[in-house]
C-alpha cells in the first residue's frame, strides 16, 4: 500500500513536471524586448561629414579597426581615406547585404565613396543604424535569437567538449559525464570541469532557481529526462544556445550566444573567429568569474582550457589550437546597448507607440522600432546644452537653469534631436513633452497671421497705433498692457510690429480681428490643448510644452500646411514583417498666402528685431525665420525658428518657476543660435504662393515705387490687397494729398474681420500679462 501510495505521488509529481516543461517549451519561450534604432545615415559623395565624425559614428556602431576587414563590421582608417565591411541589415523596407567599401574624405565632406568589390563608384549607401535602446519587461533579459544552423559549427563543437561530450548520447542525465568531471576534477586540485550536461544547464537556465540544494538537483534531473523524452537534440541545444545567461550590461542580463557575440565582440556570431568563439563557450562555466574586461587574466586561461579541449576531442588540431591561444582578447569597450542612451527621445517614442500597441506587446514581442533620431544632431544638442547653459549660469540671477530643445527636420517634421532637461536622465521630468510654460511672444505669428486672413483690413504695411489701450473686463477690471521697453511708439507698420515685438500694437490687432479668432488659427496650427480667450491669450499668456510649441511653429516652416511631429518611421517583428509605417501626412492648416507673408515678416525679426544677433554668425542671405519670446519677470526665456532644414524651439528656465533674468534674446535664442550653426547647412528660400504679389513701396508713406527708388523695399501683398497709389519717386503719382492709410481701429471691422460676440473677453478676470520680445 505504501509503495502504491509513494508510486502514485512519484508520478503525479512527474505529471506536474511534465506541464511545466512542456507549457513554456512549446508556448512563448521567451519575452523579447522591443530594440529601438536611430535614423540610418545615408552617405553619398558631397555629404558634410568628416573623416572624424565617420570614424565616431563607427564607434557608436561598434565597429572595430582590422586593417584585413576579416568580418563585417570592420574598418581602417587611413588619414583621409576609411575602408569599411559594412554588416548585413534587414531595413523596414528593403535588405542591404554587407558590402566592401572605401570612403574618400576632403576638408568639407565625403569626396567618393567606391565599392571595392565592383570597383565603382557607389551613389548613395546606408549605414546599419545606431541601436540606441531596448523596452524591456518586468524581468530585464536581452538577447537575441538564433536558429542552430545559423550558430558557427565550431561554437556548437566547443560546447559540446567543454560542457557536454555525451549529448548525443546521453537522455538528459550522464552518470559518464559526472564521473568524467568528478575523476578531471580531482587531479587539477580544484573545480575545471561540471558534470551537468546541457540539457540540465538548460532547465536551470530555463525553470529553475540557482539555489544549491539536493531537491532542487533532483528536480532538474527529472525535467531533463522530461525534455530529452519529449524534444529532439535539435530543438534543446537551440534552446540552450537562446537562453544561456553570459553575462550583465548594467540592469539588463544578457542571454544566449546571438547577444553575447554584440556585447563582447561588437560582431554577429557568424563573423567570429575560433579563439572569441572559445571565449563564449568559456563564458558559460561563469559569467562573472571569466568576465572578459573585469579579469582578462581568468577569461584567457579559461578560453585556451577550452581550445585543448576542442583539440583533443579532435574538433580542431593542435596547430590550430596553438595558433588561436596566441591571439588576444580583443573585447570590445562596454557596448552602448543602453535602455536609455536618449531618455528623452525614448520617452517620445514610447509616448507615440502605445497610440497603437499594448504595453506588452512593447516589451515582449522582440519588436524592431526605427525611429527619426539622427545621432550626430542628438549629441551635437547635447554636447551644445552642456556648453552653453554653462555659460548662462555665469550670468546675474541665471543659475539652476533647465532647458527644454526639439529639433524637428522642416519638411517632415520628423523628430531628429531632442532634450528633456539638463541632464536629459532616464526616469527624469520630461520637460520638452510636460514643462507647461506661458509661450509669452512666441504666439504673436498666430496673431499677425489671423488678421493677414482679412487682407481688406491688414496687410503688411498696414499701419497700426503701437500706444496706451485700456481692456475693459465684464466686472469692471481693467487690463492695461505695456510694451516691454515701457515706450510708445505711435503710428508703426504690421510687420514692425511683428519685428519689434510691440504688445501694444499686437494687441490692438488682435482685439480687432478678436481673441476668439486667434485661438481658432491656434488649433489649426496643431495647438489641441483648450486656451482660456482672455485678452491676455494675444500675449501669450496661455501655457504650452514645447512639443505643442514645435507642432505650431512646424506649421509656419511648411508653409501654412501642417504635418504631424513625429519620431517613428515604421515598426517590423521578428520575422522581418512591417507592422506599422508612418507615412507623411500633410494638410493645409492655414492660408498659405497669409503664412508666407508672415514668414517673411519673421524674416524680419531676425535681420532687425529681436533675433538679429543670429546674423552675427550667419551669412546675410541666410533667410533665417524665427521669434523670441519672453514672459512676465524674466521667467521663461523662449526661441522658435528655422533654416532650410531645421526646426527648433528652445525653452530656457527654471522648475521652480523663479525669474532668471534672461530674455528670449539673451537666453534661448544663444544655444539655437549655437545649435543651428552646428547642424544646418541650408539657407531658406520661401517662394510666394501664386497669389502673392511682391511690390517695391515707400516705408514711409506705404506709396508704391520701383526698386532702387529712394528707401524703397520688397513687400508681399495678397492680390486685391496690394496698394495702388503712386509715390512721387515712382512713374506715377496718384492723388498724392490723400493718404493710403486710415485709421484702422476708428471704425469697426467690416464683416469679414469682426469677431463673433462669444469671442469678445468674458472672463469677469481678465489675466494681466506684458509678454517681452
Amino acid at each position: 500500500m505504501v509503495f502504491t501510495v509513494v508510486g502514485f505521488l512519484f508520478f503525479s509529481y512527474l505529471g506536474y513536471l511534465d506541464y511545466n516543461v512542456r507549457e513554456q517549451f512549446e508556448g512563448k519561450r521567451w519575452a523579447i524586448p522591443a530594440r529601438v534604432y536611430a535614423s540610418p545615415l545615408e552617405l553619398y559623395a558631397g555629404y558634410a561629414l568628416t573623416a572624424d565624425k565617420f570614424e565616431a559614428l563607427l564607434t557608436m556602431l561598434n565597429y572595430r579597426q582590422d586593417a584585413k576587414l576579416s568580418a563585417d563590421g570592420t574598418y581602417f582608417k587611413d588619414g583621409l581615406q576609411v575602408r569599411v565591411k559594412t554588416r548585413d541589415f534587414a531595413f523596414w523596407d528593403q535588405h542591404q547585404p554587407s558590402m566592401l567599401m572605401q570612403l574618400s574624405f576632403i576638408e568639407t565632406g565625403i569626396e567618393k565613396i567606391i565599392d571595392l568589390t565592383k570597383a565603382e563608384e557607389i551613389a548613395i549607401i546606408r549605414m546599419d543604424p545606431v541601436q540606441i535602446g531596448s523596452f524591456y519587461p518586468t524581468i530585464k533579459e536581452d538577447r537575441i535569437l538564433i536558429k542552430l544552423e545559423e550558430a558557427p559549427d565550431l561554437l556548437v563543437k566547443g560546447l559540446l567538449a567543454s560542457e557536454d561530450r555525451d549529448f548525443y548520447q546521453h537522455y538528459g542525465v550522464s552518470m559518464r559525464g559526472i564521473a568524467r568531471a568528478l575523476w578531471t576534477n580531482v587531479r587539477a586540485g580544484g573545480m575545471v570541469q561540471g558534470g551537468s550536461t546541457i540539457t540540465q544547464q538548460l532547465v536551470k537556465n530555463f525553470y529553475l532557481s540557482n539555489e544549491r540544494r539536493l531537491s532542487r538537483k533532483i528536480k532538474e534531473a527529472l525535467m531533463a529526462l522530461i525534455l530529452e523524452y519529449r524534444y529532439s537534440k535539435k530543438e534543446i541545444l537551440e534552446a540552450y544556445l537562446n537562453e544561456i545567461y553570459l553575462g550583465q550590461n548594467g540592469a539588463n542580463a544578457v542571454h544566449g550566444f546571438g547577444l553575447a557575440s554584440e556585447f563582447y565582440f561588437g560582431s554577429p556570431l557568424k563573423d567570429l573567429p575560433l579563439e572569441q568563439l572559445a571565449s563564449l563557450v568559456a563564458l558559460v562555466r561563469g559569467p562573472s568569474e571569466y568576465d572578459p574586461r573585469r579579469f582578462p587574466e581568468r577569461a584567457v586561461q579559461r578560453r585556451d582550457l577550452v581550445l585543448d579541449e576542442m583539440a583533443v576531442e579532435g574538433y580542431i588540431t593542435a596547430e590550430v589550437a596553438a595558433a588561436a591561444k596566441a591571439k588576444a582578447l580583443n573585447v570590445i569597450p562596454r557596448p552602448q546597448r543602453s535602455s536609455n542612451l536618449y531618455p528623452g527621445f525614448l520617452d517620445l517614442v514610447k509616448r507615440q507607440l502605445r497610440q497603437d500597441y499594448d504595453e506588452k506587446d512593447l516589451t515582449s514581442q522582440g519588436l524592431r522600432i526605427f525611429t527619426t533620431l539622427d545621432t550626430q544632431v542628438q549629441n551635437t544638442l547635447e554636447s551644445t546644452v552642456a556648453a552653453k547653459l554653462k555659460e548662462l549660469d555665469k550670468l546675474p540671477h541665471a543659475n539652476n537653469l533647465e532647458t527644454a530643445v526639439i529639433v524637428t527636420r522642416r519638411d517632415s517634421g520628423e523628430v531628429t534631436a531632442l532634450s528633456s532637461g539638463r541632464e536629459n536622465l532616464a526616469g527624469g521630468f520630461n520637460r520638452a513633452l510636460d514643462a507647461l510654460r506661458p509661450i509669452g511672444s512666441l504666439i504673436k505669428p498666430a496673431v499677425y497671421l489671423t488678421a493677414l486672413e482679412y487682407p481688406k483690413k491688414y496687410t503688411i504695411t498696414t499701419r497700426v497705433s503701437d500706444s496706451t489701450m485700456v481692456v475693459k473686463g465684464q466686472n469692471g477690471t481693467d487690463w492695461i498692457p505695456k510694451n516691454y521697453d515701457h515706450r510708445q511708439h505711435g503710428r508703426v507698420a504690421l510687420h514692425t510690429a511683428l519685428a519689434k515685438s510691440y504688445n501694444l500694437a499686437t494687441v490692438r490687432i488682435g482685439m480687432d480681428i478678436g481673441v476668439g479668432r486667434t485661438a481658432k488659427t491656434l488649433r489649426n496650427m496643431g495647438v489641441t490643448r483648450d486656451l482660456n480667450l482672455y485678452p491676455s491669450l494675444l500675449l501669450g499668456a496661455s501655457s504650452l510644452t514645447p512639443i505643442e510649441v514645435t507642432q505650431m511653429y512646424q506649421t509656419l516652416a511648411g508653409d501654412g500646411f501642417s504635418t504631424p511631429i513625429k519620431s517613428i518611421r515604421a515598426v517590423v517583428d521578428t520575422a522581418g514583417k512591417q507592422l506599422q509605417s508612418y507615412p507623411l501626412t500633410v494638410r493645409q492648416a492655414v492660408d498659405p498666402a497669409a503664412t508666407y507673408i508672415v514668414n517673411t515678416m519673421m524674416q524680419e525679426v531676425m535681420h532687425e528685431g529681436t533675433g538679429r544677433t543670429a546674423y552675427d554668425v550667419f551669412p546675410k542671405d541666410y533667410g533665417l525665420v524665427g521669434k523670441t519670446g519672453t514672459t512676465n519677470d524674466a521667467k521663461d526665456s523662449w526661441f522658435a525658428g528655422y533654416t532650410g532644414d531645421y526646426l527648433a524651439v528652445v525653452w530656457v528656465g527654471r522648475d521652480d518657476n523663479k525669474p532668471i533674468g534672461l530674455t528670449g534674446s539673451t537666453g534661448a535664442l544663444p544655444l539655437w543660435i549655437s545649435l543651428m550653426q552646428q547642424i544646418s547647412t541650408q539657407a531658406v528660400t520661401l517662394n510666394p504662393p501664386d497669389n502673392v504679389k511682391l511690390l517695391w513701396v515707400e516705408p514711409s508713406s506705404g506709396l508704391l515705387t520701383r526698386k532702387g527708388c529712394g528707401h524703397s523695399k520688397q513687400y508681399p501683398y495678397i492680390a486685391g490687397s496690394e496698394p495702388t497709389a503712386y509715390s512721387s519717386c515712382g512713374q506715377k503719382v496718384f492723388d498724392e494729398d490723400k493718404s493710403w492709410f486710415s485709421d484702422i481701429f476708428e471704425d469697426e471691422p467690416d464683416s469679414e474681420g469682426a469677431a463673433p460676440s462669444n469671442t469678445q473677453p468674458n472672463d469677469n478676470k481678465p489675466k494681466p500679462s506684458e509678454s517681452t520680445p
